[in-house]
This record gives structure tokens, sequence and C-alpha cells, in this order.
């Protein structure tokens, strides 16, 4: 009997695919792909655009501002949805796709999925060189998509229209796979995209995805569990994974269960609630005094779901070069780092294998008071820091503090770069699972309040993103806002204004340098002069309201949970103050200088590196 096809253009056959993809969510079935972000140019308008237009009920196209945000949008739609849908950025060739490169390596780096589909020139090359194309003169198959090979798990060109018949399937399975998660990219020849062919009918039958969980090596869940009932003060660090494996209830029970206290990364902070007994801080570079402290001294050291980045083990010194590690990861290449005990795993799996495991041991009793107190000590810190007063510039931590309170429990906190992520990491006392997003893995300005637009559509109402910001950032990608208030998804935008880069510039003068390019005021510049963000906010269609104290800004936290639209506040904030826990940090300071104060860093940077961990 002779296959059943359907004749349709490799876009339309492309689009009806992606339409046919569900997942299964809670026993539920969901669309796999909610949603693309898109704006058209020459190598998408003609062809892919006329795909989407006709499912745009099925699956609706939201035009973005700028090709780079609109990608970031999408990146923390699936952070919401913690992988379990995926959103599709699409841009035309040249310029178009180039932008959506800072985004990909921001999915890389963070380990989630977005589809992306850019056009590409022709696949016959006989109009070349065409609009926007960049010519390598040695090899005529490099265009600009080529950049995204080194910041995509899945890269393919689709040259005839039959290979969206492999690649497809492929390109979804790496973004679902816990071990090899991140953005998949397609190319899309704009003469490729027009050919008709005859699609077997069976491509399109609805499939419905799921997203595995391998369970760990026998004789390695063994040897874990044998090398954790040796230890005499064991650690666990909760990382993003724990997140996206859904294990974080399973995880903090582990944890008071067997009496080891609990810090986390940056990407896992959310797992659980601030007050959780069994939560001791933040770990790391911008992380607590108390999970600092406990860190120092582990001798024992379960590693779920983290890809231990320098911000997580203070460049390596965090750790008693005697601890033992023992990493569960979905990636091996993540479970394998510093000589680790590898259980490569899905952490929901594991975890309650490794429980079983276990039997009836549990740590020292005195550990998890030991910790419970150094946490107390803690948040007596951030109290204090956090304190209303009459400074006549408040700080960050502050500023932190009247928006945690006024946050309602799902809420969600947003921040990436600069001095927000670690005033946040120490200073956001969650209330709710899964209402913190601090993009660090890649620490990408420009995030913030792209992924508030994410983060509105994900959660559908049901909380309001609050994205915490510098001016700095504000000015580097701000248009969606626009797109916010177009779109009707709220979000709350809190312009912390320093005056600059404040943060670069704390670090540049610890090292000895003076400030230089990075406060406005030590800029080449005729004057340095404040923006008016309220009017710009306004300008786009939003709310919004300066503040000139810690109580205007309460007052005007309260206003803005009430208002119908995204809603801008500004408040100037001090560019010196941060809240201390810091662990240390290594970076590259000048061997030769004639500066005394950079021979100062360079010898202390010399004694931080004594204290790193020698490993891989």
């Amino acid at each position: 009997m002779p296959q059943r096809t359907v004749r349709l253009t490799m876009a339309q056959a492309l689009v009806r695919y992606l339409c046919n993809q569900f997942i299964n969510i809670d026993e539920n079935r969901a669309p796999l792909f909610a949603g693309v972000f898109g704006i058209f140019g020459h190598g998408n308008v003609t062809c892919l655009s006329e795909a989407l237009e006709s499912v745009q009920d099925q699956l609706p196209t939201w035009r973005g501002q700028n090709e780079q945000s609109m990608a970031l949008a999408a990146i923390a739609y699936a952070k919401a949805r913690r992988r379990r849908q995926i959103m599709i950025a699409t841009s035309s060739i040249g310029p178009g796709a180039a932008n959506m490169v800072t985004a990909a390596g921001t999915a890389h780096a963070n380990r989630l999925p977005v589809l992306l589909i850019a056009g590409d020139t022709f696949a016959s090359r006989l109009p070349d060189p065409v609009l926007q194309q960049v010519e390598h003169f040695n090899d005529p198959t490099v265009t600009v998509n080529d950049a995204f090979r080194a910041v995509t798990r899945y890269w393919d060109r689709i040259t005839l229209p039959q290979q969206i018949i492999t690649s497809l399937p492929q390109a979804i399975a790496a973004m679902l796979d816990p071990a090899d998660c991140g953005p998949a990219f397609i190319g899309l020849p704009q003469d490729t995209q027009e050919i008709a062919f005859d699609y077997p009918e069976v491509f399109f039958e609805p499939t419905l995805w799921s997203i595995p969980r391998p369970r760990p090596d026998r004789a390695r869940l063994a040897a874990a569990a044998t090398l954790l009932k040796s230890a005499k003060k064991p650690l666990i660090i909760s990382g993003g994974g724990v997140r996206y494996s859904l294990a974080e209830a399973e995880v903090a029970t582990f944890a008071l269960d067997r009496g080891i206290p609990m810090v986390e990364t940056i990407a896992g902070k959310g797992a659980v609630t601030h007050d959780h007994p069994a939560h001791a801080g933040p770990i790391g570079i911008v992380g607590s005094t108390s999970a600092n402290a406990l860190a120092a001294e582990a001798d024992v050291i379960l590693a779920i779901g983290t890809r231990l980045q320098d911000f997580t083990t203070g460049s390596w010194t965090a750790f008693r070069k005697d601890a033992k590690f023992i990493s569960i990861n979905t990636a091996r290449f993540d479970a394998t780092k510093h000589r680790a005990l590898a259980v490569v795993g899905d952490a929901l799996e594991t975890v309650a294998e490794l429980e079983a495991a276990l039997g009836d041991w549990t740590a020292d009793k005195a550990l998890l008071p030991h910790a419970q107190a150094l946490f107390v000590d803690w948040n007596k810190t951030l109290d204090e820091h956090q304190a209303l007063s009459n400074a006549p510039i408040p700080t960050y931590a502050q500023v932190v503090g009247i928006l945690n309170r006024s946050a309602k429990p799902n809420d969600t906190l947003i921040a990436a770069a600069g001095g927000t992520p670690g005033e946040v990491a120490k200073g956001w006392r969650v209330k709710n699972p899964n209402t913190f997003d601090c993009e660090f893995g890649f620490s990408c300005m420009g995030y913030e309040i792209a992924a508030g637009w994410g983060h509105a559509m994900a959660k559908a109402g049901d909380g309001t993103p609050i994205v915490m910001l510098g001016d700095g950032t504000y000015m580097m990608m701000n248009s969606d806002i626009y797109s916010t208030v177009l779109t009707g998804h709220k979000m709350i935008v809190v312009v912390c204004d320093n005056g600059g880069y404040a943060v670069i510039n704390r670090l540049q003068q610890a090292k000895g340098v003076p400030g230089f390019n990075n406060l406005l005021k030590d800029c080449r510049v005729k004057e340095a002069f404040p923006v008016d963000f309220v009017k710009h906010a306004e300008s786009m269609g939003a709310l919004a309201r300066r503040c000139a104290s810690l109580a205007d800004l309460e007052a005007a936290m309260d206003w803005a949970q009430t208002t119908d639209r995204t809603t801008l506040i500004t408040i100037v904030t001090d560019a010196h103050a941060w809240v201390p826990g810091d662990a240390d940090w290594d970076v590259g300071v000048p061997e030769v200088s004639t500066r005394e104060s950079v021979q100062k860093a360079r010898a202390s940077q010399i004694e931080i590196r004594k204290k790193q961990r020698v490993g891989v």
C-alpha cells in the first residue's frame, strides 16, 4: 500500500510538524511549543511567516523589538516552565540572526531550551551575494548562521526540504534531554523554504514527548552511599538541576531527614523557601557567611544538579583541599568535574535511590543545629543591612528588602547582571519555590526586562514578575517594556540608578585600578547627567514613578501592585555599599605594574590562588 503524502513547502511542513508536538506535564497533554517570538525580514517573511500566519490561533506569534531580547524572553519562558515547554525565536538572515547569538550563549550556559530559526542565504547560490550576506572567500558555505555552532547544542542548515524529516526530531530530543539540554538552531535558506515536497502524512502525526529520567549506575550509587556515610561534616549544594528535575521537595526532605545542611547555587535558589529548616543560604562569591562557613568545614560535599561554576566554588577556594565530592548530575561532563565521584542520573530518581541505600544513617546530630545557628546570624546581618534609615542615598540591600516585603508569594524576582545578582542572591528571601530567576550562568546584561516578558507569559497572571536592574543594564536593553504594554503582560521594573556600571567599578578598584570608564563620572563625557527613566518608560506606554526615599519606594511598590500594566519605579542607590559574605574570586591582575595599589592586589591574588583545589 503506497504511503500517503501531503504536498507542502518546507516552511509549511516545518510549522505543521511543530504544531503537532506535545509534552506530558503532570499527566496532562500540553503543546510542546507554546509560541513564537518573531521579527520578520527578507530571510523569513515570505515563506516562514506565510506558514505561521495560518496557524496563529494554535501557535501564537509575538512580535519582538529586538532579536536578542525576544530570544531572551523565550529562554525565560522555558526557565519559568522548568524546561517543560519551549518557545521559538525566528529572525531574518544577517544582523537579525547575529543578534540572537548572545541569547543562544545565554541558553547554552544555563542549559535551557529554545528553538532558534533563522533565514539563510540561497542554497542554489545563484543570487549571491544577497542582501546581508557575509562572504567568506575560501568557503562559500559559511554564513552568519555558522556563528551559532559555538553556542548551541544542536545545529543544522536545511538545504533540501526532506531534511527536516530527520532534523526536527533530533533538535527536539536534544532540547528535552536533561543531560544535553540547551538551544537548538535551524538555518533555513530562502529558496529551500519555498520548495514543495510530498511529505509522508505520518511525519505530522501528533507526538507526545516526555522528559527522560535516567537512573544512576548501581555501583556508583553504592560508592556514593559509602562515601556519604563516612562524612563527619557533609554538605548538600542544591543547583538548578534540582529545580528542573522537579526534585525540590525530595532534596529538601532528604537534607532534613539525614541532618545535612543544604546550601544553594544562584541557579538553584528558589528550590526551597528561605525559612526551610535545612536551608543555610547561598554559597560562593555572592553567597552568605553561613553557607561559606559550612563549605569551608565540609569533608564530603553532595553536589546535586550544579555545574560548579566559579561563583559557586569561590574559584575553587571555598572548600578544604581534602574535601570529597559526590556529584549527582544528568550530564556526565558536569558530574565528573574536580575528581568528584560522578553519579550520572536524574536528581529526583537518584536522590530517592540514595535515600534507600543509606539505610538508617544520619549525619552528626549537632551538624544541622550548627548550620541553623550560622543561618540565624546571617539573617541578622541581612536585617541590619536591609533596615530602613535616613541615609541620603539608599543601598541596594535596603531596596531589596522593600521589594521582598512588598512581593506577593507568587511574584517572581528577576535579575541578571551588575550589582543586582549579588544583592538578591544574598538578600532575597524566597517565599514560594520557583519564584526566583537570577541569570548568572552567562550574566547577560539585557536579560532582565526581556525575561520579565517571558515570565509574565509563562505565569499567565499567577503572580507578577518583579524585574530589578541597574541603570547601566536598563540603557543596554529596555524595549520589551513596550512589548509588554502592547501584549498586556504586566511586570514591575525597578531601576536602581547608581550612576553607571557600579559593581564592575567595585572590582576594578578592588584590584588596584582607579575608577575608569565605569561610573559615568569617570567616563569621557561632556556631562554625566542622569537619564529620566520615568519619562522614557512612559513614552513606551508604561506607568512610572520616581522615588526620592525608601518611604517613597514602599509606597510606589504598593501602588505598582495595583496597576493594570507594566510599571516602572526608579530610585537613586548607593554605588559603593554592598552586603558582605563574599568568597574569594580568581581574576586576572597585572603581574607587573608601577601602581602600588595593583602590586598589593597582585600579592593578594596570589594568596587566593594558594587556596585553590588542584583539579579540572
